[in-house]
């Protein structure tokens, strides 16, 4: 087989095997590392303290990581920047919805506009037949399905690519577990055998997110206020750093019940929140999704939702409104759907796209307080 692969390696394992088994199955494989944010700011901006001056910034212990990978396999390793276009396209998307007062998936922005639009044009002009990546997600016959790893499927960040963005691409873990990968990794003495799994934001990664956030969105502290009292019971350090359903980190104490956020209000600057897990304000009912992508040719009316990663299937009843929005209904009450966040839809194993929660609803009412 002489079919060109490019692989997008990130300096993780699951590039790494995915690499390996690329290479055992007769393709030539290459490496393609992007670097997506500005390494050299300074480590206020980067909002990592603990960072030393003379340390290596991670996304570049990421790059060294892919390279000896490379060298170990024998392949060449490509780099390219779009740190610009991860700013242009991602990033400032993130901050336009935190000053919505809503929750942004980054993620998702990143697949559909970096590692599957501006990496498969590079990909291709190195003379690229395919893409892979290390996802764990599958394609059989056009359709998209989730990874063999239930822990691990990501097909929740690939829930905008078209059709054309997964022609010709290839995700060779997608048929197994994460330690099997690891331990293929383990067998080949790879440097990226055992390291540990990125979080955090698509290539910005773990940061003091207080910290980080300032640099680019002034903080506005305003009123924290208890929803079933209508009492002010603390300050918020600005409504960006909160999301529907947290609990840790809102910055009131003194009461033995958990309290938890439970919406906010941008004009006026409020954070509501609510005691108990169980607050009738944590929950809703029905959901307008807006910019709908869909990857699939059904339309079922009846399908299965996650509205958050890792969040088991909801079952859910789907309008079909426009050819970019939907409203999704789930009768069995819903925890902590929230603005900003994906709705991803799914029949059995298959992956049929995903669109943004615009607004939640509860007995046929949009609620006031988000």
């Amino acid at each position: 087989m002489d079919k060109k692969v490019i692989v997008g390696m990130s300096g993780g394992v699951d590039s790494s095997v995915a690499a390996i088994l690329l290479k055992e199955q007769g393709y030539v494989v290459e490496g393609l590392f992007m670097r997506n944010w500005d390494s050299m700011m300074n480590n206020d901006i980067l909002g990592n303290p603990d960072l030393e001056k003379n340390d290596i910034c991670p996304q570049e212990q990421d790059y060294n990581d892919a390279l000896e990978v490379c060298k170990k396999l024998n392949i060449p390793l490509h780099r390219v920047d779009f740190v610009k276009e991860y700013w242009d396209y991602v990033f400032e998307y993130f901050l336009d919805e935190l000053k919505r007062g809503r929750t942004p998936n980054p993620d998702i922005m990143c697949n559909k506009f970096i590692k599957f639009d501006l990496f498969i044009k590079e990909a291709k002009k190195l003379g690229a037949d395919y893409i892979a990546t290390g996802h764990y997600a599958r394609l059989k016959d056009g359709k998209l399905l989730r990874g063999l790893d239930n822990n691990k499927d990501q097909t929740y960040f690939l829930c905008q690519l078209s059709n054309n963005q997964l022609d010709n691409v290839l995700f060779p873990v997608g048929d197994l577990n994460k330690s099997e990968v690891r331990e293929i990794a383990s067998k080949f003495d790879l440097i990226t055998a055992n390291k540990k799994d990125s979080t955090g934001i698509c290539f910005i990664g773990e940061r003091n997110f207080t910290n980080f956030l300032k640099n680019y969105l002034p903080n506005q502290p305003g009123k924290i206020i208890d929803i079933d009292t209508n009492e002010v019971i603390g300050e918020h350090i600005g409504l960006m750093h909160y999301t529907i359903g947290q609990r840790k980190g809102i910055g009131v104490s003194g009461n033995k019940e958990k309290l938890f956020v439970v919406g906010k209000n941008i004009e006026d600057n409020i954070l509501y929140v609510s005691f108990g897990d169980d607050s009738e304000y944590l929950y809703s009912d029905e959901a307008i999704i807006e910019d709908m992508n869909f990857i699939s040719d059904l339309r079922p009316t009846n399908a299965s939702a996650k509205f958050r990663y890792r969040q088991q299937d909801i079952p859910v009843e789907i309008e079909y409104i426009d050819e970019k929005h939907i409203k999704v209904r789930y009768p069995e009450k819903v925890r902590a759907v929230t603005p900003g966040q994906a709705c991803v839809l799914y029949l059995g194993e298959e992956c049929l796209g995903g669109g943004i929660i615009k607004e939640i609803r509860k007995n046929n009412e949009k609620l006031w307080y988000l």
